[in-house]
């Protein structure tokens, strides 16, 4: 390959220059102590594990087996993983690494590697921040976690007009076992509600055990009050839907009651990653953004890939999605070369109190140091700062 063509990055990678390099290093510091000091937990994990470890998820998530890139350890000639997705090596820490009897709250960031970019115009290698809490299966949990997620927004800067979506699998999950529905079935039922294709999907549960009630889920999915109205009595009636559509209506009113300014909106067959999520599915949606800003949900038992299952809801974002667009004009002084005591004081003065100081090298001038904005000149004996 030439000289020439060696800087260039694969598809899907890209650098991160200083001026958006600052925005999201300063965005991931304010996550992290936001998340702090609600009681979570900072963990790092390797970004690169044995298979089976990184498995615990893609047994039942076979879209995160397809994004992982695995190689061959050279030392043990074991097949090794790197991660896609923290969650399930944070799943190991609660699971075996650092099982706690209680509820545990952790939180973590890294960058995380996929085959291939999971929407249109991202990343293959996202910078993941996240949060998830384990050992707890109430609707406070669920709650908690939309709170939080929502907050960290808002401590981004990215909370105004922002539209929140509430899911739960159990609602379909439900009807899929009444119904008594093989997994191809499921499946077809599944593909249609994510493509929003209700002439497909009229035609399709004309003959289905309670067809029209599978239909009315796709047909109402985002009314919780015309579900009501056209599902039949037995479905309705049935103690796991009805459980399940009561903690979905009680966990919308306790996140509006929280966020009464922003707009949450219902899609009971929003079934994305199915296989993986066990109830409260939820995104974040800004204007002008095709992608969620975050998503979550539950995802209870992930631990039991090592030997503990427990509950388990948790969210996550990309760092350099939240922050795309943002840029920040570097500031530095420039400190003339020398030795002196009052000068190197006041160079130190001026980087305790926040400022960028470059001093001189040997013959450098001005013109040697890039985003130079203020020089430190004396005057009347005193060292001060002057815009350039």
């Amino acid at each position: 390959m030439p000289i020439s063509e060696t800087w260039l990055l694969p598809d899907g990678v890209a650098d991160v220059l200083p001026e958006q390099a600052q925005v999201i290093e300063t965005l991931r510091r304010k996550a992290l102590d936001f998340l702090a000091h609600r009681g979570y937990q900072l963990v790092y994990t390797p970004f690169i594990e044995y298979i089976e470890s990184l498995s615990s998820l893609s047994e039942s998530n076979q879209d995160l087996d397809l994004v992982t890139f695995k190689v061959i350890d050279q030392l043990s000639g074991r097949l090794l993983g790197v991660r896609a997705d923290m969650t399930p090596q944070v799943a190991r820490i609660d699971a075996h690494v650092h099982p706690i009897a209680g509820v545990a709250r952790y939180c973590y960031a890294g960058s995380v590697l996929h085959t291939k970019p999971q929407g249109f115009n991202t990343t293959r290698a996202p910078l993941q921040l996240g949060a998830e809490l384990f050992g707890s299966n109430s609707i406070d949990a669920d709650v908690e976690m939309v709170d939080l997620m929502l907050g960290l927004l808002e401590q981004a800067g990215l909370a105004d007009g922002i539209h929140l979506d509430l899911g739960h699998v159990g609602l379909f999950r439900s009807m899929v076992k009444l119904a008594a529905l093989d997994k191809a079935t499921e499946q077809q039922l599944s593909d249609l509600y994510q493509r929003k294709a209700l002439p497909e999907l009229a035609e399709f549960t004309r003959e289905l055990h309670f067809g029209a009630d599978f239909y009315v889920l796709g047909r109402y999915a985002s009314d919780l009050k015309a579900l009501q109205t056209h599902l039949s009595e037995e479905i309705q009636n049935n103690p796991a839907f009805h459980e399940v559509f009561e903690a979905l209506t009680e966990t919308r009113s306790a996140i509006q009651q929280r966020w009464p300014d922003v707009q949450i909106g219902i899609d009971v067959v929003e079934l994305r990653s199915y296989h993986y999520h066990t109830g409260l599915t939820y995104a974040v949606y800004a204007p002008n953004r095709a992608a969620a800003l975050a998503q979550g949900g539950r995802y209870d038992g992930i631990g039991k890939h090592f030997g503990r299952a427990r509950p388990a809801t948790g969210f996550s974002c990309d760092l350099y999605a939240l922050s795309a667009g943002c840029f920040e004009e570097i500031s530095v002084v420039v400190a003339p070369k020398g030795l002196q005591r009052d000068l190197q004081e006041k160079i130190a003065t001026l980087r305790a109190e926040g400022s960028n100081v470059v001093q001189l090298l040997d013959q450098d001038d001005l013109d040697s140091v890039p985003n130079a904005t203020h020089q430190l000149q004396q005057s009347n004996g005193h060292w001060v700062v002057t815009a350039i």
